[in-house]
């Protein structure tokens, strides 16, 4: 385990992550580095504001982690490497796939840096997706609420909001398409995945400089429930009333307040003024 070059690696640790399994793996890796003499220093609980001297940065958390550290620390440039610390650990997997603690770190000490791009809405950044409408509903129905590991917390809130959540109509305009009326699904998305296994954007490249636009038109509760193991294997892109396209930037408008989640942090807007930045982030990976 090795690194190919000396490193000074900080650890930031969400200890509320992953109903609790942040900190143990963040340990582990602690640990790990100690064996190999590798400096390094572990932050679960107030992390530094500025990282001098800092050759890496590990992140042990989820989605939501991650989306906290972008919107934290915009300035940052040092290498990065996301741990699976999170209940839904989607943009982990899109980066690192299902390796084991010990595949990951030896990349993580020895891959050259990537540049992986980032979303930007209304000034707050998102890493892996922005879901409005629908997957909005979802996440603030789970607010607050104790998440199970994987998928499972989200699939019982998706269930019952496929029933309840009412459609709205949207105003959507690129330069590659324009849209008007009601939509169920309103997603724009980076990396592939969501709700800890969802596969809403099957195609999705998180550094190929462009956002992976899914919309879905109104459908009735009882298509919705039909087609959500569909949408859930990603096998959705070919149906009639899926929209899926790519673009730099996309504006959304809804005449009345819509609940939204940027990587699965809740909030509510009229209007979403959405860009790509290319290349923004380096993960080791």
């Amino acid at each position: 385990m090795e690194p190919t070059e000396e490193k000074n690696i900080a650890i930031l640790c969400n200890a509320l992550a992953g109903v609790g399994t942040a900190v143990p793996m963040a340990k582990k890796i602690a640990d790990a580095l100690l064996a190999a003499d590798i400096n390094h220093r572990l932050f679960d609980e107030n992390w530094p504001n500025l990282f001098d001297g800092f050759s890496d940065i590990f992140i042990v958390g989820g989605d939501g982690t991650l989306n906290y550290f972008i919107n934290h620390y915009p300035d940052i440039h040092l290498p990065l490497v996301l741990f699976k610390g999170g209940t839904g650990n989607d943009f982990h997997w899109l980066l690192y796939g299902e390796q084991t603690l010990e595949a990951q770190l030896q990349i993580a000490l020895n891959a050259t840096p990537k540049p992986i791009d980032i979303g930007k809405c209304n000034e707050r950044y998102f890493i892996n997706g922005l879901g409005i409408g629908f997957e909005g509903a979802v996440v603030k129905d789970l607010s607050g609420k104790k998440k199970r590991p994987g998928k499972a917390s989200f699939f019982i809130s998706i269930l019952k909001n496929i029933f309840t959540c009412r459609t709205k109509y949207y105003t959507i305009e690129s330069a590659e398409r324009s849209l008007h009326g009601k939509m169920f699904l309103v997603d724009i998305n980076n990396g592939r995945r969501a709700g800890g296994g969802f596969h809403i954007a099957p195609e999705a490249k998180a550094d190929d400089g462009l956002l992976d636009v899914i919309i879905a038109d109104a459908l009735h509760p009882l298509q919705r429930l039909f087609y959500l193991p569909v949408i859930e294997k990603g096998k959705h892109l070919h149906l009639p009333f899926i929209h899926h396209y790519h673009t730099k930037q996309i504006t959304i408008a809804c005449e009345e307040l819509v609940p939204y989640h940027l990587d699965g942090e809740y909030g509510e807007a009229k209007v979403f003024n959405i860009e790509i930045l290319p290349g923004a982030v380096n993960f080791r990976c």
